[in-house]
């Protein structure tokens, strides 16, 4: 089913609707007495919606002691015959980002009772059975929103490369070259193709459709703008741009500012 983009003034406009959307609900599983998984990727993508998020906390003194920040995915590196996640204190490690742009910013503006525990930050973890990450989120009862972000180049959603299949669970996968280019973006501390990670461990296309109650995908500059284009487009899953899942998620909202919807709004 086709997404229909909801167009934003700015990044900033993009990412305080997809936070009252993620307060909102933070503070109905609150009043529900229950457990909230809240899935997020890293990146700059999210940064607007973390930080508007915390100022939602702070005003209005939301209690995140029941919430499981669930990653998205990290960066691995090659050991022995298997894999082992990155060093968290890398610039580019997505647990590192977790703790500091997600954690460490929400618990910052949460009065002490109402923390995020730091047990409470999940990850997957490269070492375990294919799945078994997957296995862990439908025990929680499942991910309650998903905030989703794609790369600009090749479409990725999480680590899952081109081509991944509609059926994948969370397991490690080789980065295609287009994404490691993206992270030369993201990450400056990366100076060269040769110093980008090779491999990653993530969540499934599987994971993400079947796992989530909600999604809310945000898109926002002007290097997206064929991403907007091909995601609006797109009727159901696109191996070629994995996060073309979007269309075949429960309860999905495609959010983007206006300079990323600017190809879209001149062919229609």
């Amino acid at each position: 089913m086709r997404i229909a983009p909801e167009i934003l003034d700015t990044a900033d406009d993009v990412g305080r609707e997809a936070a009252v959307q993620l307060a909102d609900a933070i503070a109905a599983a609150a009043a529900e007495g229950r457990t909230f998984v809240l899935g997020c990727p890293s990146g700059r993508s999210p940064i607007a919606t973390y930080a508007n998020l915390a100022a939602l906390v702070a005003e209005r003194d939301l209690d995140l002691s029941h919430v499981v920040v669930a990653l998205m995915d990290e960066y691995v590196e090659e050991a022995g015959d298997g894999f082992r996640a990155i060093d968290p204190a890398l610039p580019h490690s997505c647990v590192g980002f977790g703790r500091r742009e997600i954690l460490g910013l929400l618990n910052a503006a949460a009065s002490p009772e109402h923390r995020i525990p730091e047990a409470s930050l999940w990850f997957p973890d490269p070492a375990a059975e294919a799945g078994e990450y997957d296995r862990a989120l439908a025990a929680a009862g499942g991910i309650d929103v998903f905030l989703l972000a794609s790369g600009a180049s090749d479409g990725h959603v999480a680590l899952n490369p081109v081509g991944a299949a509609a059926d994948t669970v969370t397991r490690v996968v080789p980065l295609g070259e287009d994404t490691r280019r993206d992270n030369l973006g993201t990450f400056p501390t990366l100076r060269s193709l040769d110093e980008a990670p090779r491999f990653g461990v993530t969540v499934g296309i599987a994971t993400i459709r079947e796992l989530s109650r909600s999604v809310v995908m945000v898109v926002t500059g002007e290097h997206k703008q064929d991403t907007v284009r091909r995601l609006a487009a797109a009727d159901s899953y696109e191996s070629d741009w994995p996060a073309t899942v979007l269309s075949e998620c429960s309860d999905a909202r495609f959010l983007v500012d206006r300079s990323a919807a600017e190809l879209l709004q001149t062919t229609r």
